[in-house]
C-alpha cells in the first residue's frame, strides 16, 4: 500500500464512521491527510498527489499500524484530531492543544493576519487584551502581527492558562505577553486599546444539538448561558458589553465574535452600532465595536 493509498484508505473510513469536521479540517480527505501524516512523522505540508515520488512511496507495517491506531482512536472516541495530535495550526502558526482546551479556530485569526482591522487601530495602540484566551492562540498571533504591542491573555480556567503558557512559551513571546486568571474584566483594569475576545456564546438550541467532537471541548468554553439568562448564547456578551468601555482607552475598539449567532447578537443589542467584518464563513459573525458606541 502506498502513502496515497493509505490516505484514500482512511477517507472511506472516516466518511463511513461519520464524524463530525470543524476543527481544524472541514472534510473527510484533509482530515485523513492530517492524521496519516502526522502519524508516520511527515510534515503536513507533505504533497499528496499522483505525480508526487512521496505519495507513491511504501508505506511499510509499522507506519501502517501507527496510521490505523491514530485513525482507529479518532472513529472511536470522537474526540477531535487535535486533541490526538496535540496540534493545531491557526493561520500556519502551530500551537499546543489537549482537551483543557477548545481548539482554536477564531476568525478573529483571519482578521489580524490579513490587516482587516488596522483600519480602525492607532499609532497609539500598544495594548491589547485577548479575553477568554484558551490557548493563547489569538493573543500570539496579536503579537506577532503587531511587534509593538504587549499582548495580556486572559481567562477564567487556570487549566487554559496552563496550556496557554505552553504556547507562549513555544513562540518565546514571555517578554511581550503576560497571563492572568480573571472572570471576565474582573482582574484585567487596563485600560486596553484593543480588546479581541472569542467569548462563549452557542445558545441553549444549538448546545443540545452539538456533535460528540464538540462536547468533547470544555463546556465552559461553548455554552453562552451560563448567567441564568434566556438561553440566547448572550449571557457573557452582555455582561462584557457592559463593562468593556471602563477598560478601553478614548480610541478603544472591541473585535467580537459570535458565530452564527447574529441574529441573537441583533436581537439582544438591538440600538448598538457595530461593524460587521468580512471572514471567510461571510459577513455576520465577527464585528468590531468602538467605546464610543458602547458608550451611546
Amino acid at each position: 500500500m502506498t502513502l496515497l493509498e493509505l490516505v484514500a484508505q482512511a477517507t472511506q473510513q472516516l466518511t463511513d464512521a461519520k464524524v463530525s469536521f470543524g476543527h481544524g479540517t472541514t472534510n473527510a480527505r484533509d482530515e485523513a491527510a492530517w492524521l496519516v501524516l502526522h502519524a508516520l512523522g511527515l510534515p503536513l505540508d507533505t504533497p499528496l498527489d499522483a505525480d508526487n515520488l512521496e505519495s507513491n512511496r511504501p508505506v511499510a507495517p509499522e507506519e501502517y499500524a501507527r496510521a490505523a491506531t491514530l485513525l482507529g482512536a479518532r472513529i472511536r472516541t470522537r474526540k477531535p484530531a487535535a486533541y490526538l495530535t496535540n496540534e493545531a495550526w491557526l493561520q500556519g502558526v502551530p500551537f499546543y492543544v489537549d482537551e483543557r482546551v477548545i481548539v482554536p479556530r477564531s476568525l478573529i485569526a483571519e482578521l489580524l493576519v490579513d490587516g482587516s482591522i488596522d483600519y480602525w487601530l492607532k499609532e497609539s495602540t500598544h495594548r491589547v487584551l485577548d479575553l477568554c484566551t484558551g490557548n493563547g492562540s489569538l493573543g500570539i498571533l496579536a503579537a506577532m502581527v503587531y511587534s509593538d504591542v504587549q499582548v495580556t491573555g486572559a481567562d477564567i480556567s487556570a487549566d487554559a492558562l496552563a496550556v496557554a503558557r505552553i504556547n507562549v512559551d513555544k513562540h518565546n513571546l514571555q517578554e511581550r505577553m503576560q497571563l492572568v486568571e480573571s472572570d471576565g474584566l474582573a482582574a484585567v483594569p487596563g485600560p486596553f486599546d484593543l480588546i479581541l475576545c472569542n467569548p462563549p456564546y452557542v445558545n441553549a438550541q444549538s448546545m443540545a444539538a452539538l456533535p460528540a467532537e464538540y462536547k468533547a471541548e470544555p463546556f465552559i468554553a461553548l455554552d453562552g448561558n451560563q448567567a441564568g439568562g434566556s438561553g440566547d448564547g448572550m449571557d457573557f456578551v452582555r455582561t462584557l458589553l457592559q463593562q468593556a468601555p471602563a477598560h478601553m482607552a478614548d480610541d478603544a475598539v472591541l473585535v467580537l465574535e459570535i458565530g452564527n449567532e447574529r441574529a441573537y447578537f441583533e436581537a439582544a443589542f438591538p440600538a448598538l452600532e457595530v461593524v460587521w467584518l468580512e471572514t471567510s464563513a461571510g459577513e455576520d459573525q465577527v464585528l468590531l465595536v468602538t467605546k464610543e458606541a458602547l458608550l451611546l
